[in-house]
């Protein structure tokens, strides 16, 4: 195909390397003025059009704006069509009316919400998608419904196994920050690639699974409808799912025009995994980062115990400043040094089993700590036990820690209502959401509470965790007519401790107003 000099000149200007954007620039401007004058009107047309696309290459390799805040790199890469329809407004205006709640998000997203972008943008996935932790959980690790459903992203055991996330008597990966956001962005994925590409499809079907969603689009096509997400007949919670995320959206992308503010969060590295490469009791973890414990469980809520799972994962989520140190310590402690263990003699009639029941361990851990190959031990033999560091407590472990690694039962709670009482304070007080409340007790979520009105909660079971202690030293201020005896009763003691712990040996007589330290078992008490 025949191409005049002034095209050709142009398409050797535009391909040519080792010119620079500027450089290329001018040298095309220069040979359009020199070759216009004798050039044909299909000359022309041909070089403004060349032209043209080269100004649009130029644009495209600019760099992205830098933003400070995760928000604002969210807000720039919003693509998703918002529909201004009830459902969407009815949510939107929800949210708006909530500037605390969007606070606690903000707080709770914090350690999080880079890693989650960093790995959204890696697949070139809707970047709404960084926003579904808030529907799904408001960013809280230690979410849990009354489904078993758990986490930031609150899988199911059996989809959290059918993503590979291991889930056993240590560790729960369904609540692992980077392993969860991992299979979460699978899930949505592969949810993609079978509704044929329909993102709010996908993001419905990650709320009420595929099949439901196949259904749904199988009998609108036998009835000659659309089938995209608004068309569709799905589950009551599912049709407020995408318009939650949608009204997030909105309001993030227009906070201004809403009157809300989304609290800034640093847009950089704050956290990064590290490698211990074995066992490691979380306390001496949390030493050697230098940071409390409690942080540790935040960034690290996937482990249920005192220690991480003896078979791995063996990466530790831990603040960027602090891994240099960690990594530094780590490396001058032996393996054996890594957890806080005990020289234990077998005896007549032990397991391994047995053992570490009376440890509140696991027998894969007196395995790995003692390289044994098998199960066997002989009476006599020296093992070396693991055991939970004294000040591993429920002083020192989160709440939701504790709940989160023993979800297995739930209790029923009634709630009465009383005067101001709306679902969302009552959601809030027993860290359900408004949902859940309005499932278990059958009600419209904008529904108005009577006064008396009884409600049905759902709670989670809290029993004994192997490495929290329920003692507790607690100060008692004596009373006109008490007696060591009487005080000991009362708090399911001896009168020999009470001594003990006081040093009252040969004090007769009690004083109306002195202190005494009492050791006391909090569930017996």
């Amino acid at each position: 195909m025949y191409k005049s000099p002034l095209v050709l000149t142009l398409t050797l200007i535009l391909s040519g390397c080792q010119l620079t954007a500027t450089d290329t620039e001018d040298l095309a401007s220069k040979e359009i003025e020199k070759q216009l004058n004798g050039a044909s009107p299909s000359d022309v047309n041909d070089a403004l059009m060349i032209n043209a696309q080269y100004q649009q290459l130029a644009e495209s390799d600019e760099p992205a704006p830098i933003f400070d805040d995760v928000w604002e790199r969210i807000r720039y890469q919003l693509s998703i069509e918002v529909p201004q329809n009830r459902p969407v407004v009815t949510e939107r205006n929800y949210y708006a009316r909530h500037q605390a709640y969007l606070d606690r998000i903000s707080k709770r997203a914090e350690p999080y919400l880079y890693f989650i972008v960093e790995e959204v943008e890696k697949r070139e996935m809707p970047i709404e998608i960084a926003l579904l932790p808030i529907v799904e959980s408001a960013f809280d690790p230690f979410g849990y419904s009354h489904r078993s459903a758990s986490g930031i992203w609150q899988f199911m055991p059996q989809t959290g196994e059918r993503f590979n996330l291991k889930q056993n008597w240590w560790y729960d990966g369904r609540r692992d920050i980077v392993q969860s956001t991992r299979a979460a962005l699978d899930y949505l994925s592969y949810l993609h690639k079978t509704l044929e590409g329909d993102w709010l499809n996908a993001i419905a079907a990650y709320n009420s699974g595929e099949g439901r969603l196949l259904r749904a689009i199988k009998k609108n096509r036998k009835k000659h409808l659309p089938t995209d997400f608004w068309s569709l007949d799905l589950p009551r919670e599912t049709t407020a799912y995408v318009p939650k995320l949608l009204a997030l959206s909105d309001l993030l992308k227009r906070q201004d025009e809403f009157g809300v503010k989304w609290q800034p969060i640093i847009n950089a590295q704050v956290v990064e995994a590290v490698n211990v490469g074995s066992q490691i009791d979380l306390a001496l973890a949390a030493d050697m980062a230098d940071i409390s414990l409690t942080e540790l469980y935040r960034l690290n809520p996937g482990f249920n115990r005192w220690a991480t799972d003896p078979n791995g994962p063996h990466f530790l989520l831990l603040p960027s400043e602090k891994v240099e140190k960690f990594n530094n310590l780590l490396a001058k402690t032996d393996f054996k040094d890594r957890l806080r263990w005990q020289q234990y003699t077998v005896k007549r009639g032990d397991s391994l089993s047995v053992i570490a029941n009376q440890f509140s361990t696991s027998s894969s851990a007196i395995k790995s700590l003692n390289k044994l190959s098998s199960n066997t031990i002989r009476v006599g033999q020296q093992l070396l036990v693991p055991l939970s560091d004294g000040e591993i407590n429920s002083t020192h472990l989160p709440k939701a820690m504790r709940l989160a690694a023993n979800k297995n039962s739930t209790k029923k709670v009634m709630h009465q209502v009383k005067s101001g009482d709306t679902l969302w304070d009552i959601s809030r007080e027993y860290d359900v959401t408004i949902n859940e409340l309005a499932k278990w007790n059958k009600l419209q979520k904008n529904a108005v509470l009577r006064l008396g009105q009884k409600l049905t909660v759902y709670q989670a079971g809290e029993t004994k965790v192997a490495g929290v202690s329920n003692n507790r030293t607690i100060t008692y201020k004596v009373r006109r007519g008490d007696s060591l005896a009487r005080i000991a009763a009362k708090f399911n003691v001896t009168v020999k401790d009470i001594i003990t712990w006081n040093d009252l040996a040969g004090q007769k007589y009690l004083q109306p107003g002195q202190k005494l330290k009492l050791k006391v078992n909090v569930r017996s008490a």
